[in-house]
């Protein structure tokens, strides 16, 4: 199954350093189904929602030509259908991605119809279906309210009574920076910069409640990439070992013996994400060293191990040759480096940091 939605770096102005952004691309996304790469969750009474990719009417994401012309396009969006009235239910739709602690999100939303309610929001820094900020709209209420569910309990809503009109698109934006929370509707910030130390960090989500029918277009993230652990030592030993002229780490993802294997750390920036090889599923199982000489460089992969000598997983180095270079003394300048390794990595924990 495909997962519909693309990734870009760009320079984000709202954010102190270099982003990344995620735009959530429905372009190919098969219509009457969820979208992929998302998962369904409630919190409080009642069903998860019916999360489906519909075409819609939505604002066009290119400039109309003349300023009289309408700038609206047929396209997918997301859409929430299940009109379940529970009274203290509260579907969303997590994307299963990235954790993110300083991020902007935006999204568009039209609230389509409800009796119980008329809800749309984003939900944000999700621990899980208990546990997570949010900020919606209400159109029955005619307000915009910011709140967190802490052990499924809601907090007392913060925000100001505005208009939200039922069948029109609008604009929800909320950054994160630190414990410093910003909110804004339609490009206005109408809710004070809030202070909160609840979530640091956690996944972002579409949010409804009770029976309202919403459509979401547009979604996307702009983030501070976190730079994981075994990437932040893959740039210190190039730094101390001049000589290296590549080195990967490849592990189970999941820190299970029986999980695929993928690159967790490299050099290759294109490499990060891919599944391992042949050769580092045998030296992670077998405990192993592989040795190959090529006419100028020679690749090692060695076993990774935890601050108990247990498997991790596997360590690739690719190092200059010289003439006489044997298996053995190649083993003997790479051993230094993996247990200096060793010393920055020592639980698979520290491996997703």
């Amino acid at each position: 199954m495909r997962t519909f939605f693309s990734g870009l770096i760009a320079l984000a102005l709202a954010l102190p350093a270099l982003a990344a952004e995620r735009k959530f691309d429905l372009k190919d996304a098969p219509i009457g189904q969820p979208p992929a790469g998302f998962r369904s969750l409630v919190t409080g009474e009642g069903k998860p929602g019916d999360w489906q990719v519909l075409l819609d009417s939505a604002p066009s994401q290119f400039q109309a030509l003349t300023p009289n012309a309408a700038n609206y396009t047929k396209r997918p969006v997301i859409a929430q259908l299940s009109q379940d009235a529970t009274d203290e239910r509260f579907p969303f739709l997590m994307y299963d991605g990235e954790s993110y602690g300083d991020f902007t999100l935006t999204t568009k939303f039209k609230i389509v119809s409800g009796t119980a309610e008329q809800m749309a929001g984003v939900a944000f820094r999700i621990q899980d279906e208990k546990n997570y900020y949010v900020l919606r709209a209400s159109a029955l209420g005619n307000n915009l309210r910011f709140y967190k569910f802490v052990d499924g309990k809601r907090s007392l809503p913060i925000g100001p009574d505005t208009p939200i009109t039922k069948n029109e698109w609008h604009e929800l934006k909320v950054q994160c920076q630190g414990n410093q929370i910003t909110c804004w509707l339609n490009g206005k910030a109408l809710i004070p910069p809030l202070t909160d130390n609840s979530f640091m960090n956690g996944k972002v989500g579409l949010w409804t409640k009770s029976d309202a029918v919403s459509y979401f277009a547009d979604t996307q993230v702009t983030y501070t990439p976190k730079d994981p652990r075994a990437q932040k030592v893959i740039g210190e030993m190039i730094a101390a070992y001049p000589r290296l002229r590549g080195l990967k780490i490849v592990a189970p993802k999941t820190g299970s013996d029986s999980a695929a294997m993928v690159v967790l750390g490299s050099t290759v920036e294109a490499d990060l994400g891919k599944p391992g090889e042949e050769v580092h599923q045998n030296v992670f199982k077998r405990e192993s060293i592989y040795y190959s000489k090529g006419k100028e460089n020679v690749t090692l992969v060695m076993p990774l191990r935890d601050r108990n000598g247990e498997m991790l997983g596997a360590v690739e180095l690719l190092m200059e040759s010289f003439f006489g270079q044997t298996e053995s003394n190649a083993i003997g300048r790479a051993m230094p480096i993996v247990k200096s390794m060793q010393t920055r990595i020592q639980t698979a924990k520290d491996l997703f940091e």
